[in-house]
């Protein structure tokens, strides 16, 4: 549980300097995805989430 947690805050402190280096660049990136189809939004994120579940198995791996 101690792992989630310390991931989650991974997380937040990405989106944080996304936000804090670039936000111009962040405002973009939302403005087009809120002009991308749902369809489109859900294969991408289902890609997304494959791709992070297969290196994180990869990363418990070793």
């Amino acid at each position: 549980m101690k792992d989630l947690w310390a991931a989650l805050c991974l997380v937040a402190v990405l989106e944080g300097l996304l936000l804090f280096a670039a936000p111009g660049a962040w405002k973009r990136a939302v403005a087009q995805m809120l002009a991308t189809p749902d369809r489109q939004l859900r294969t991408i994120g289902g890609l997304v989430l494959a791709a992070g579940l297969l290196a994180l198995w990869w990363v418990r791996q070793g």
